[in-house]
């Protein structure tokens, strides 16, 4: 259900046992360095590197280069070149508006990360962005199929101790919100990074400037706007 808050922001009305977070778009945005990095490998592998690149966000390497099915190409070789590009190049990767305090504001028990990122580039652009790394974050070591396989979450959800059901996911790409949707969990897409305006039907904010988390009975967690509404 949504709940009625403001003209332009709807929130879930429910409570929740724990908030999972994609990274990359949604709490911080690489988008630039990512880009540059995957940017020059396309180039060299002769692809269209403007098609290209809105194919890439939210995905594993491996799954990314894997699915292009390119002639002669070692999928985990190539992966594992551009992680290395992408651990040296941080330039510009910051957290988005509001992320730091609203994470900071969150029982550490209950919320984690769940990325497509191999664990060294995430915690690279976390330091680089100033937030912190939850204990329990899932990245693309933990699993064997990414996004938007439901994989991800699931373990997310079960590392925290929480039923799926009773999880809020927050995405920014499709990839992750199939795989949101696919664990039976609700869904806030931020639209932060997105160039092109995203029809969805699942709540929306564009960064977390305006939102609060409010711990409530039970020590289940929901959303509020900040000016109390």
């Amino acid at each position: 259900m949504h709940a009625p808050t403001s003209p332009s922001i709807l929130l879930p009305s429910r409570n929740y046992a724990a908030f999972l977070f994609d990274m990359d778009g949604t709490i911080l945005n690489s988008t630039a360095a990512a880009e540059r990095v995957w940017g020059r490998w396309a180039a060299r592998m002769g692809l269209d590197v403007e098609a290209f690149l809105p194919t890439m966000h939210g995905k594993r390497g491996i799954d990314t280069i894997t699915a292009l099915n390119l002639p002669g190409v070692d999928p985990a070789a190539e992966a594992e070149e551009i992680l290395r590009g992408e651990i040296e190049d941080v330039e510009g990767v910051v957290a988005l508006p509001g992320a730091v305090e609203f994470l900071k504001a969150l029982p550490p028990e209950q919320w984690s990360i769940v990325t497509s990122s191999p664990i060294e580039l995430a915690k690279r652009r976390l330091e680089a962005a100033g937030i912190p790394v939850p204990p329990h974050m899932v990245t693309a070591e933990d699993v064997t199929v990414g996004k938007p396989d439901p994989q991800g979450y699931l373990l997310g959800a079960k590392r925290l101790n929480a039923s799926p059901s009773d999880v809020l996911v927050f995405e920014d790409v499709l990839a992750g919100i199939q795989a949101g949707e696919a664990t039976g969990a609700d869904v806030m897409v931020i639209t932060a990074t997105h160039s092109h305006p995203m029809e969805t039907a699942h709540f929306k904010i564009p960064a977390y400037l305006d939102v609060a988390a409010h711990i409530g009975e039970h020590g289940l967690l929901s959303l509020r706007l900040k000016d109390g509404r």
